[in-house]
């Protein structure tokens, strides 16, 4: 019976199944596996969606990439055992699908390609995820107890959750209800103080022990003089004032970046609001609700937050501040209810690895943004303080927001 509450807590701990055993990462690949199928569910029929959405994946193209994933790096490669020293080129066996393996892989062609009315319907991809799935689970019996013989189950169990995130942004962009298995809420806090820390050393990048996604590889030491940060992320009531004082209309506010993006996207209020003025009003869940002012405000670009923050007359914070503030356990810092935005560009720390499959890596592409943190959306297992995600700056989909600091 203890044996059982031992494994039933790691399934949720964000620290442990970084570590996980075999046995612990079993069932938790079980989990991840039938809210995906959950999701498969909720979306079968959107593909057949006339006119669909230009800037959304095929749901099921999406769902099938965690089949997909587990296959390329560890039912068909054959250096899966050797982690990240493996050669990503390496030799693989054949695909149990050719048609899925070709309609899945990124680079075989367009997003229009993807939605026409020939791609494989829910019930292929569902024996896919079945068949990928056995086969995953078969060799982690069999796999080498150790970082590197369990390196790339315990990255498909983050890649398979990471997408569970993105499948809720897109049953958000379409409008779709959700079931109460897939619904998240969005917690309504009470205001909080904000917080001061004293002038300290911070250490960037996650130690290494167990998985460390890409993005956390490495380590830099940084000197960080004095601040005070906000304890929250700004709430619907704070952000409803800036956009009731005149915000989206004074560029003052505004970077020339943030300007040229507000005026050609028309913008007067973040994605997917409807009102802010006397009470906030926002399409979730296929329908229009109002919203409790003490939520966090979310789907709010990196060029809103910083315009909210020059009319605030405060600052986003550093990376090493989100750091030092998360890192300080009983002070009162709340995280986890959107993945919030931090100044400055992505970059990597010093000793960086890119891993073999990319996964979690930093982006190629310049000027991207750095978000620490979880949303309500993140599943409980990758709630971890060390989390960091790359979006371009004219992002907004996700469960994004933003919390400040005293300049």
């Amino acid at each position: 019976m203890s044996s059982t509450r031992f494994v039933a807590a790691d399934l949720h701990d964000p620290q442990a199944m970084r570590a996980a055993t075999a046995d612990v990462l079993s069932l938790a690949l079980l989990d991840a596996r039938n809210r995906t199928l959950q999701w498969l569910g909720l979306f079968d029929g959107v593909a057949a969606q006339a006119t669909p959405p230009a800037d959304v994946d095929p749901p099921a193209w999406l769902i099938g990439q965690a089949g997909r994933f587990q296959e390329l790096w560890i039912t068909r490669h054959l250096q899966r055992g050797r982690g990240e020293a493996c050669d990503p080129q390496g030799p693989r066996l054949a695909t149990i699908d050719p048609v899925l393996d070709w309609w899945l892989d990124p680079a075989a062609g367009s997003r229009a390609q993807r939605w026409a009315g020939s791609a494989p319907g829910a019930e292929a991809v569902r024996a896919y995820l079945e068949a990928t799935l056995e086969a995953t689970l078969e060799l982690l019996d069999k796999a080498e107890a150790s970082d590197a013989g369990l390196y790339f189950f315990r990255l498909a169990l983050a890649h398979e959750d990471a997408l569970a995130e993105s499948l809720a942004e897109i049953a958000q962009q379409l409008g779709l209800a959700l079931p109460a298995g897939l619904a998240a809420e969005f917690p309504v806090r009470a205001t909080r103080e904000a917080l001061w820390f004293p002038a300290q050393r911070v250490t960037l990048g996650t130690p290494a022990r167990g998985l460390v996604p890409a993005g956390e590889t490495g380590t830099d030491e940084v000197a960080l003089p004095e601040f005070e940060i906000d304890a929250q992320v700004v709430s619907w009531a704070q952000f409803a004032e800036f956009a009731e004082d005149g915000g989206y209309d004074e560029q003052a506010w505004w970077d020339d970046a943030g300007w040229q993006w507000l005026q050609a996207d028309g913008r007067r209020a973040p994605r997917y609001v409807e009102q802010l003025a006397g009470g906030v009003l926002l399409h979730r869940a296929g329908r229009l609700q109002r919203v409790p002012g003490a939520q966090a405000a979310v789907h709010v670009g990196v060029h809103e937050a910083e315009a909210w923050c020059r009319w605030a007359g405060r600052r986003l914070p550093t990376e090493p501040e989100w750091v030092a503030a998360v890192a300080s356990t009983g002070r009162g810092f709340v995280w986890g209810d959107v993945i919030e935005w931090v100044a400055g560009r992505a970059r990597a720390f010093s000793g960086y690895r890119r891993g073999p499959s990319g996964a979690f890596a930093l982006p190629e592409q310049p000027g991207w943004r750095v978000l620490r943190g979880a949303s309500a959306w993140t599943a409980a297992r990758q709630r971890h303080p060390g989390a960091r995600r790359f979006l371009p700056p004219d992002a907004d989909a996700g469960f994004s927001g933003f919390r400040s600091c005293a300049i």
